[in-house]
């Protein structure tokens, strides 16, 4: 199977412009390509996994990707399914974030001469004179078709402002900007911005001429993405300072039954025939397949060794009832006794003590497998010193605590 042909197996993907000419590119080796990451944080999410895999595979039959870092549209923000207005970030803030990124791309994409490159909008965004822009792309751009496109149209409820109105017009232009310096060619990205991404290639058209060979793919997992990278409220990071390997494995170990073939499909390189004899399995063997998603997708984060401590600690804890020493730990300074509620908020398995409460109250909180039954519970020091302190929330969140 050709790799187009994969990509649409696989579920990836949604609307294209021009399929015959895409499919012959990608299929060839022939497309250069870029996807956009605005830097909003100091680390890329799960979120990110769809683009990160994606462009991998795309660059395994010889197309090239860039990497397009927003270190300007972040000055500006996404409106993109937004109902309030993204947090202005300085631009000390997005230098650091677009470096982080660097790193964290480099597991996934071979940079270097002659493959794949990463580049900043913000070398030709923050450099335009306002005037000229207006003068040059503001007049190929109908603010009543602006207006109806779907990027907008949570922010139009609340207010659009007029910085955010201009975010299609940034994002046109750096299609616009790489297909005339960088011989990019396509753009993928969310099917959220498919009217954003059609802004860049209508663009091209309008300044290059109808024959300009510009071609648009979104993803069909954009909402699915999305879901991805956040659980319970809490992002998860790919930066293991900020989600340990153990929470990134056991993140994707509990991802529903009705998810976890489809994430298998989308997100990991298992040939689709033995991901077609997978999706046969059912019951217990389901469990099976979330721990090949988890542990696939933890080797290619953080590397073959922690994916193995994460799986051992998993068996360990699930398989037989007690502490691994692989568990993540969490330093607490103690000083006297701390109650349950801040030990939970402290560690991270709970958001607030309001949420930390409401797991206990239920009954979902144990330490040391002893279910803790009151929520102004207490714990001393010697208590927690005494040996391996192990907080249990739910049935699949284990934490060690270290006392300081």
């Amino acid at each position: 199977m050709k790799l187009y042909e994969e990509l649409q197996a696989r579920g990836l993907i949604a609307q294209v412009t021009n399929e015959e000419e895409i499919r012959e590119m990608i299929n060839n080796g022939k497309a250069t390509f870029y996807i956009g990451f605005d830097c909003t944080a100091d680390s890329l999410t799960a979120g990110h996994f769809m683009a990160l895999t994606l462009m991998k595979r795309l660059q395994m039959a010889g197309n090239k990707p860039i990497a397009l870092i927003g270190g300007g549209t972040t000055m500006i923000g996404d409106p993109s399914g937004r109902t309030d207005m993204r947090q202005m970030l300085t631009k000390e803030d997005i230098d650091h974030n677009a470096e982080c990124f660097k790193r964290q791309m480099e597991r996934f994409i071979e940079f270097g001469e002659g493959k794949a490159r990463m580049v900043n909008n913000a070398d030709w965004l923050l450099n335009l004179n306002y005037v000229d822009l207006l003068r040059e792309v503001g007049a190929c751009f109908s603010v009543n078709n602006m207006l109806r496109a779907d990027c907008y149209k949570q922010r139009m409820e609340k207010g659009l402002s007029f910085l955010e109105f201009n975010y299609m017009i940034m994002q046109s232009y750096d299609f616009y900007h790489m297909f005339q310096h960088m011989d990019c060619n396509m753009q993928f990205g969310g099917n959220d911005q498919w009217s954003n991404m059609l802004g860049g290639t209508e663009l091209i058209r309008k300044k290059l001429g109808k024959d300009a060979h510009c071609m648009t793919i979104t993803l069909l997992t954009d909402s699915q993405g999305k879901k991805m990278g956040k659980t319970a409220g809490n992002a998860v990071w790919l930066d293991p300072k900020k989600t340990s390997p153990y929470d990134f494995f056991q993140y994707w170990r509990n991802v529903d039954d009705a998810d976890v073939m489809k994430c298998i499909r989308l997100l990991t390189f298992l040939p689709l025939e033995q991901i077609e004899e997978m999706d046969k399995w059912e019951g217990s063997q389901l469990n099976k397949a979330k721990e090949i998603l988890a542990y696939e997708l933890t080797n290619m984060v953080h590397g073959e060794e922690e994916a193995q401590k994460a799986l051992d600690a998993a068996k360990a804890l699930f398989a037989n009832g007690g502490a691994s020493a692989n568990v993540p730990t969490v330093e607490i300074e103690v000083n006297g006794e701390i109650g349950i509620l801040d030990i939970l908020v402290a560690t991270k398995q709970c958001s607030s003590r309001g949420d930390a409460r409401r797991n206990v109250d239920q009954g979902g909180v144990s330490v040391n497998d002893v279910k803790v039954d009151s929520s102004s519970k207490m714990f001393t020091k010697e208590e927690m010193t005494a040996g391996d302190f192990i907080v249990k929330k739910g049935k699949k969140s284990f934490v060690k605590v270290i006392v300081k």
